[in-house]
């Protein structure tokens, strides 16, 4: 069964209480959830539990939805939606507030263990990549449609790829002459357009790079991220706590300075602040001046943890007024 990553440290920063209302806004196959229920009373007594705490699963991808519904049964609230359309999920299922909120953004090993889901060059697969099979633009069809100046910008900045320009060139030729079809034939073609010397220091596949930044675009999935960040304020209850773990630099780096512009206070005198319309509270308190990593013991037992980072946060009384201007 697939391990979720840094579990303890979650329960650590989420401190759920036994009677509050938590969201695990990516329940993937429910190992997090698992655990905070475990921390919300006795598992094995269906919800609604009197006096007892809560839990909303939020998936986009009906596979792990029924792979959840599989662990957790009637324990939780499972939800096929988007991470980035928080406000209106829980506004649908009549909740105003949250204690707690927690998000393990990526790809999961499930995804990247079934050759027909597209995201991994291992095995020969579909160019699909999406996290919601019913709906959007399959990998394939977004290197169909996209001119080569915007896919080198995708590769670039997505994938952080410094070969993004060639890259770009050669796979809108091979799209052209119709040699692309599967997970494997594109991972060829992005390697010709990396230098082998630079493929000999590499310690990844030289296609790792460009295959996260489809992905990461296929999915919008810094969007989803930059929306459910600009939500969570409003929707967490003071003392509730907002618990994030990434996987690469881009996500993580969102997340940084979101939280970090919610601790932001005007340095107006509070009277001038509050006419501006500045904050004169911070609306977070940071709970991890710096991201946390998975401990060596769990890298050996998971390798996915390596590059798992996560950062936490609690909600304060203050109003979300607006961050400096």
């Amino acid at each position: 069964m697939h391990e979720s990553v840094l579990v303890g440290e979650v329960l650590q920063y989420l401190s759920p209480r036994q009677d509050g209302v938590y969201v695990d806004c990516t329940v993937g196959g429910g190992g997090h959830a698992m655990a905070v229920l475990g921390a919300l009373g006795e598992p094995s007594t269906p919800l609604p539990r009197a006096g007892s705490g809560r839990l909303i699963g939020i998936d986009r991808d009906p596979s792990a939805l029924a792979a959840a519904q599989a662990r957790l049964g009637d324990q939780a609230t499972l939800v096929h939606g988007e991470l980035g359309d928080i406000r209106n999920i829980l506004a649908e299922i009549g909740i105003d507030k949250v204690d707690g909120f927690l998000a393990d953004l990526g790809v999961s090993s499930p995804q990247l263990d079934q050759a027909e889901r597209g995201f991994s060059f291992a095995k020969a697969g579909p160019l699909d990549m999406r996290m919601d099979p019913t709906r959007g633009q399959t990998a394939l069809e977004l290197l169909r449609s996209i001119e080569g100046d915007a896919l080198a910008t995708i590769i670039s900045e997505l994938g952080e790829e410094r070969y993004a320009k060639r890259i770009a060139r050669l796979i809108k030729e091979a799209i052209r002459e119709d040699r692309i079809a599967t997970t494997t034939d594109l991972a060829a073609v992005v390697a010709q357009g990396i230098p082998v010397m630079e493929q000999r220091k590499s310690k990844i596949h030289p296609a790792t790079r460009t295959f996260q930044a489809l992905r990461i675009a296929v999915n919008a999935e810094l969007d989803q991220l930059t929306r459910f960040l600009a939500a969570f304020p409003d929707l967490l209850a003071p003392g509730g706590r907002c618990v994030i773990i990434s996987f690469h630099s881009l996500e993580d780096r969102l997340v940084k300075n979101a939280f970090r512009d919610l601790t932001w206070t005007s340095s107006l005198p509070p009277k001038l602040a509050a006419a501006a319309g500045e904050r004169t509270e911070p609306v977070v308190e940071l709970l991890t001046r710096k991201a946390v990593f998975a401990t060596d013991d769990e890298v050996e037992r998971n390798p996915r943890a390596r590059s798992a980072r996560l950062r936490a946060c609690m909600r304060t009384s203050a109003a979300n007024a607006p961050a400096r201007k």
